[in-house]
């Protein structure tokens, strides 16, 4: 590749052209182009035609100069996504305008969305319609699921839920909606919690909440024959939590099983959840055991993949 010293270079500073064989064709097409987009006075802008002829020669220069056309939204998508690492572009700051990239890259506007929807994909900016492309806030939440069964304690000394814990340890505010219902559990939260068939469950749905923002879901099954006439029936937050409530049943908790899958979420989910498009999700299921191997819980619990970190630590015993 030239050292861009040509005049065209000078025009077109972040396009390193030298003796690219598409320039004298395709400079005067991007200056009337981002004349159009501007609302120049007096510009006419590009034909269809000639912007199919605009994208054909950029795709054959580049390649002629070692540099395939897909890379071209990759290099773009790399110098935001640096900026965004960096700290240059903080959460909640708006990235440069369409048209200013096209004109700081010298690309067309097609490359710039490829570029933009890259990012998307990747769970860094999220695209609104009056605001443009914003950095997303990508603090996870930092889960330590082997932590469950310690005492939970807030700042009053009193149990505390573990999810509720978990937040307020970072600074950041929790909170729930609940929902109970006595249900037949689907069969595989069947299989798991060993019922017979026609046996009922009572289910407590939560959509979790970090800052009033929408983080998870946790979906709670236990044998409603144990737990019938207990507060976890009712539809009301249980501030110590639903484990506690079993050990107060005889029924403490002393092994679980987790099994960690991702998938993408369903359409309910992603509005539930209000997540950007191309976010996956981590499907989180925890079985609990009794003193006896009885299974007591199953709890479901769907994480967006960019609010979470699941951490284990192990230790050799």
């Amino acid at each position: 590749m030239g050292d861009g010293s040509g005049s065209d270079a000078r025009n077109h500073p972040g396009r390193q052209i030298g003796d690219h064989p598409a320039a004298d064709l395709s400079m005067d097409l991007y200056q009337r182009m981002d004349d159009a987009l501007e609302g120049a006075p007096g510009s006419r802008g590009c034909s269809n035609l000639e912007r199919d002829r605009l994208n054909l020669l950029e795709q054959k220069g580049m390649q002629r100069v070692g540099v395939a056309r897909s890379t071209l939204y990759q290099q773009v998508a790399s110098e935001l996504r640096r900026a965004i690492y960096s700290g240059e572009l903080r959460p909640g700051d708006a990235l440069p305008t369409e048209v200013d990239l096209m004109r700081k890259s010298n690309v067309s506007r097609n490359t710039v969305r490829l570029a933009l929807g890259e990012l998307v994909n990747e769970g860094l900016i999220s695209r609104t319609p009056r605001r443009g492309s914003v950095v997303r806030d990508r603090r996870p939440l930092l889960m330590y699921p082997q932590k469950e069964l310690e005492p939970q304690s807030g700042e009053d000394g009193a149990r505390q839920e573990a999810f509720a814990r978990a937040v307020a340890q970072e600074g950041r505010k929790p909170g729930q909606d609940i929902e109970v219902a006595i249900v037949e559990p689907p069969e595989d939260i069947a299989t798991r919690l060993a019922l017979p068939d026609g046996e009922l469950a009572v289910v407590r749905r939560r959509l979790r909440y970090v800052d009033d923002q929408p983080y998870n879901t946790n979906d709670s099954y236990f044998p409603f024959a144990l737990v019938s006439n207990s507060e976890i029936a009712r539809p009301a937050d249980i501030t110590r939590g639903a484990n506690r409530v079993l050990e107060e049943l005889g029924h403490p908790q002393v092994r679980m099983i987790d099994d960690i899958s991702a998938r993408m979420p369903t359409s309910e989910e992603a509005a539930r959840l209000k997540l950007e498009p191309g976010t996956p999700v981590v499907v989180y299921v925890r079985v609990g055991y009794d003193q006896d191997d009885m299974p007591v819980r199953v709890a479901v619990s769907v994480l967006p993949a960019d609010k979470h970190l699941i951490r284990y630590e192990l230790e050799r015993r």
